[in-house]
């Protein structure tokens, strides 16, 4: 017989008083709905006792408080031992399933290459290799199709990723965390990950607080901006026009000491695209533009922006930061920078590009007509824009 736990329980569970009302209603004959009024309690909640906890040595499903007491405690007790641990025909599945060995169609094993993890963004993971490498959840639903008829064969997929993760409930060996796509040694809960701010961003400078005039692009000023990466951290930071369709490179050389010094800690970023570099070169790059074309800017949450406080005393650009991992809030931005890689493509060294070359290539963009714009080109339609607000300032004044 389990001890009765010295914890009083939470006003989750059930108590033993509240069995022992269970028990005489049902005797009286009480259906479960009136049950639960008498207690004040979810219908469902009372279901599930009277399913779990009853009393079936008489062949029967009687419900006695005590008994029912004692099968609360007995489930309640803690660590349980993991299906893993105690199935063996379920644990060589799910391993089979993570790690299972790539077969060409003639049977033979495909070991693949050694791909060794050089990431350094996003935390330390498992060098890759070669599997079948099922996820948790695709396999915990495949379980119903291969066994429809066992029921011992069955397991969410959250207790899969423990059994991977959690120290002490290890069934699974640790190192088959290099089969899942990630391949991260620890698990980082995804609410976390979503909740993590940056020290530089506020509430007020959010994109739900930005005024609605950007939204419907009928007038100009307002940009979205980003950078795009290449070979080596180095990049290249793009400016699009919502309006007009308008784009400016900007030239983010890397420092003198790129390649031969360690950076500093808390010192520039000697690629070339620190907070600091990347602040003046939008300085230097839209500072040349009228007032009516200096209204806000709109960016991704990456830290080469944090001296945007800076940038506005500089500029009057009132700039504002997109939810993370939305890149739908540029969608001008996005789609620009996809038309910028026939140029720059990805995994090439950027930084080898001049200033002039950068020029060169933004010219060329600005002057492809395009069809949003009635196939006119982001050149014309900038033109027309700043000639019809110079005629409405003469006719103001006049």
């Amino acid at each position: 017989m389990f001890g009765r736990s010295a914890k009083p329980l939470s006003g989750r569970y059930l108590s033993f008083a509240e069995r022992e009302e269970i028990a005489l209603l049902r005797a009286r004959g009480s259906s479960m709905q009136e049950v639960a009024r008498r207690l004040g309690r979810a219908a469902s909640m009372i279901s599930r006792e009277l399913r779990r906890n009853a009393a079936t040595r008489s062949g029967g499903l009687e419900y006695r408080a005590t008994t029912a007491q004692w099968h609360a405690e007995r489930s309640a007790r803690r660590p349980k031992p993991g299906k893993l641990a105690i199935n063996a025909a379920l644990r060589t599945y799910v391993e089979e399933r993570l790690a299972g060995t790539v077969v060409a169609t003639s049977g033979r094993p495909v070991p693949g290459p050694t791909v060794y993890w050089k990431g350094r963004r996003h935390g330390r993971r498992k060098d890759r290799r070669w599997a079948k490498a099922w996820s948790p959840e695709q396999i915990a639903r495949r379980l119903p199709v291969d066994f429809p008829d066992d029921d011992n064969m069955r397991i969410s997929h959250e207790a899969i990723y423990q059994a991977l993760f959690v120290q002490g409930r290890g069934a699974l060996r640790r190192e088959l965390t290099a089969c899942l796509r990630t391949g991260r040694p620890l698990r980082i809960p995804r609410a976390r990950a979503h909740c993590r701010g940056k020290a530089f961003i506020s509430p007020e400078i959010m994109i739900s607080k930005r005024p609605p005039e950007p939204a419907d692009r009928a007038v100009p000023g307002h940009w979205e901006g980003d950078l795009i990466l290449g070979l080596g951290s180095s990049a290249i930071g793009t400016l699009v026009e919502r309006t007009t369709r308008f784009t400016l490179l900007l030239h983010l050389p890397r420092m003198p000491d790129y390649g031969r010094n360690a950076r500093i800690k808390n010192g520039p970023a000697l690629a070339g695209h620190g907070a600091d570099a990347v602040r003046d070169a939008i300085m230097r790059t839209i500072i040349t533009l009228p007032d009516q074309l200096r209204r806000s800017l709109t960016w991704d949450q990456g830290a080469e922006m944090a001296q945007h406080a800076r940038l506005k005393i500089d500029t009057g650009v009132q700039v504002f930061f997109c939810d993370p991992q939305s890149p739908w809030q540029r969608g001008t931005n996005e789609n620009t920078n996809g038309l910028l890689r026939q140029y720059f493509p990805k995994g090439t060294d950027l930084s080898l590009h001049s200033a002039e070359q950068i020029v060169a290539v933004a010219a060329t963009l600005n002057s492809r007509p395009r069809k949003t714009l009635g196939w006119k080109t982001p050149a014309e339609a900038l033109d027309r824009l700043l000639l019809s607000a110079d005629k409405n300032r003469v006719a103001t004044n006049v």
